[in-house]
């Protein structure tokens, strides 16, 4: 579907550019009364992260709601998680996260998730969206009916609770000490509660927001400082959480980082072992490394894959039965525990593997050694470039040099004019020339069109 306003994960741009008062005014009015069914008093509960532009975003999306007759619940910077989590428990008709998740503060955006805290399917999306045109003067809530706003206190508490649920009771991170980053973004006070509750010795990192360092030098997307501080303090583990905690990226005691494919392995063997994998599988992006499918495999673990984006991920494991999936960035999807992904819960199952195994991280978390993976973008300015025969012909011939020894991706970037060439193998050499075969002729054909 050619979407307007949404894409792989709600609406997000420049804030004061895309993501003006008027846009969010008008999704808080579009969504309301797309959510409003039945006779019930209708409630929606709005968090954020802690970027400047999340007042004007917040207040303006209030009026929409209220306007609509919706009342609104609003639970201040929480994680992205945590809104998905409240949603369903507070028995809300909506649940709205202000943040642009990784991007610097110069952005927000807007993820909308409905009363069973999964976000939005592209059907409903297409119906907010043609609210998004059209006047709705017509369909305002009368006068009396108009709803109300009020701050909720207490969340942070559920949250921390509904996190520590996820790990037997009598697991205690007792004689860990842990790094963790929150990036100056929403999980800066519940986070490193929740650890010190479970009896980790905690040094917080990235829990300063001022409105504009979010993501800023810190977080899942900048771990140089998490892997400074563990070798400057002897931790055993860091855990960086990105500025919306959807997603995690660790560091062992050295400071080498643990990516999301060495997170779903832990997980995935420790979760085969206790009887605790749905079925014998796991659901992961097409970006997945190689290396990861061959380590499952051998551990009787099906890799099932989908395209790029968390959302495809989620969706496959609810229609196919899976309760464990994720992406190399980090997002990881624990479906018996959250609706989306939950960057600390994550950690958490690692956590309990390290205390269970009593070995150092980077034992725990190195399962296995990631194949040689060169990843290329060729950029063009008009026409379809992985129409033309030259390229077709290049792919063809790569997949045969690469003969069952390694994979091959070529795709079109679904937010720019870009084509993404993807490789891995056991041979880098030979990965590296099936690679750069296939991106000069694409730039050939780019420069052709």
């Amino acid at each position: 579907m050619n979407r307007k306003y949404f894409g792989t994960d709600g609406i997000r741009g420049r804030a004061n550019g895309l993501i003006t008062p008027e846009l969010a005014l008008k999704v808080g009015q579009a969504a309301g009364l797309v959510f409003q069914r039945g006779e019930h008093r209708h409630r929606v509960v709005i968090g954020k992260d802690t970027r400047l532009s999340g007042y004007m975003i917040e207040y303006a999306m209030v009026a929409g709601f209220t306007s609509v007759g919706m009342d609104v619940l609003l639970l201040g910077p929480m994680p992205t998680p945590a809104v998905a989590m409240l949603t369903k428990s507070m028995r809300a008709d909506l649940g709205v996260m202000i943040s642009a998740s990784h991007n610097l503060f110069e952005d927000n955006g807007i993820k909308l998730f409905g009363p069973q805290g999964f976000k939005l399917s592209d059907d409903v999306e297409k119906q907010i969206e043609q609210l998004l045109d059209e006047s709705l003067d017509k369909r305002l809530a009368q006068s009396a009916s108009l709803g109300r706003a009020r701050r909720i206190d207490g969340v942070h508490d559920r949250y921390i609770e509904f996190a520590k649920r996820t790990l037997p009771r009598d697991l205690s991170l007792e004689g860990l000490r842990v790094v963790v980053d929150c990036a100056n973004g929403a999980a800066y006070k519940v986070v490193p509660e929740a650890l010190w509750e479970l009896g980790a010795d905690v040094i917080s990192i990235g829990v300063e927001p001022d409105g504009f360092n979010i993501n800023k030098e810190c977080g899942s997307t900048s771990p140089e400082a998490l892997s400074r501080k563990v070798r400057e303090m002897r931790a055993d583990i860091g855990i960086a959480l990105d500025g919306d905690a959807d997603r995690v990226i660790l560091v062992d005691e050295r400071g080498h980082l643990v990516d999301g494919d060495q997170l779903l392995a832990v997980i995935a063997q420790s979760w085969k072992e206790d009887g605790r994998l749905a079925k014998p599988g796991i659901v992961a992006t097409v970006m997945s490394n190689l290396g990861l499918e061959r380590f499952l495999e051998g551990h009787g673990i099906e890799l099932v894959r989908t395209p790029v984006g968390d959302r495809y991920v989620l969706e496959h494991m609810l229609s196919r039965g899976y309760n464990l999936g994720g992406e190399p960035s980090g997002h990881i999807i624990l479906s018996d525990y959250a609706t989306t992904g939950d960057g600390f819960v994550a950690a958490l199952q690692v956590l309990a593997v390290v205390q269970k195994l009593r070995r150092p991280v980077s034992e725990v978390c190195h399962r296995f050694d990631p194949l040689p993976q060169i990843l290329k973008n060729v950029r063009y300015r008009s026409g379809k470039p992985l129409d033309d025969a030259e390229v077709k012909s290049a792919i063809v011939a790569g997949e045969k040099r690469l003969n069952g020894h390694g994979r091959l991706l070529v795709r079109s970037s679904g937010t720019e004019p870009v084509i993404r060439v993807m490789g891995e193998g056991d041979d880098r050499i030979l990965v590296e020339e099936v690679v750069d075969h296939i991106v000069s002729a694409l730039g050939e054909a780019a420069a052709a069109a």
